[in-house]
């Protein structure tokens, strides 16, 4: 037993420079690690600041198509009656990640409103737009999902991608009474809203009084422009929450950049201590040495 205490009060300096050099490769090999991370945040940051310029400035013509459908609705006043049950929600994201709260922020907009209207006695369907929004609702309201669209903000939106969503909703069977559009508002480079604009089936617009205001409308044509106004509608969700997406995927790398500099000053600032305290240890036991012979 003493033996075997002595080897290791004798062992204990060779097994502190072991340590301590493991220590020095450790935090090479993390330094390397979050350099090469860095690279990336920069990469995805000026690739994010480039779509985001070009999403800017297909916003602003984007944005009439909302205003411009949702004028029906405001001056005829259209609203569904009370006892009308069936209520769509339609919650705009992507399939992409790295972008702050945007996703989340959706699905907690949806989440909500799925416990509100259930509670008032309605019944709901949710369609998501982008494989996030699945993810994030799958556990808890899966049950509650008509339709799922993926490939959703790999490319910019166009009315196209608004239209195909629109067809599928129509044939898919669902006589909705009214609904909601649940999408992130573009504000600022640094800022965004989730909001939400109405949607009304074709016999809730129909059956309001105040559309008398218009003059003889035709059935065909009162569907063709509740058609034509779901998919303007869409159309502006998408362009809205693409911008805001790619705005908040810029802030947040340009953060995690400015974070991966504070740990590599972090770092180098831990390896060149460390790495001085065993150069000057080593000193100490070669000076020892040399006094002791």
């Amino acid at each position: 037993m003493f033996a075997r205490g002595a080897a290791a009060v004798l062992l204990q300096p060779q097994w502190g420079q072991v340590r301590n050099m493991a220590t020095l490769k450790d935090i090479t090999r993390r330094l390397k690690s979050i350099k090469n991370i860095q690279k990336i945040t920069k990469s995805m940051k000026m690739v994010s600041a480039a779509k985001y310029a070009r999403a800017e400035r297909e916003l602003k013509p984007a944005r009439i198509y909302g205003t411009g459908a949702l004028a029906l609705y405001e001056k005829a006043e259209i609203k569904a009656p009370e006892d009308k049950k069936k209520h769509l929600l339609i919650g705009v994201s992507s399939d992409r990640g790295l972008c702050g709260a945007i996703h989340t922020s959706i699905a907690k907009t949806l989440k909500n409103e799925i416990t509100n209207l259930s509670n008032a006695g309605k019944e709901v369907m949710v369609v998501g737009v982008g494989d996030k929004i699945r993810g994030l609702l799958q556990r808890t309201h899966a049950n509650y999902f008509l339709l799922t669209f993926k490939e959703v903000g790999r490319r910019p939106p166009s009315f196209g991608d608004a239209s195909v969503i629109a067809l599928e909703l129509l044939n898919s069977g669902y006589e909705f009474d009214e609904g909601s559009v649940i999408y992130n508002r573009f504000r600022s480079v640094i800022s965004y809203k989730t909001d939400e604009k109405p949607i009304f089936s074709f016999e809730t617009v129909a059956g309001s009084e105040s559309l008398s205001i218009y003059d003889d409308i035709d059935a065909d044509v009162l569907r063709n422009y509740q058609e034509f106004t779901l998919a303007n509608i869409l159309y502006y969700s998408l362009k809205e929450s693409t911008t805001s997406e790619q705005s908040a995927r810029m802030t947040a790398m340009d953060n995690a950049s400015k974070n991966a500099s504070e740990m590599i000053d972090k770092l180098t600032l831990t390896f060149n201590r460390t790495r001085q305290a065993v150069i000057t240890k080593e000193l100490i036991e070669i000076i020892s040495g040399a006094a002791a012979l």
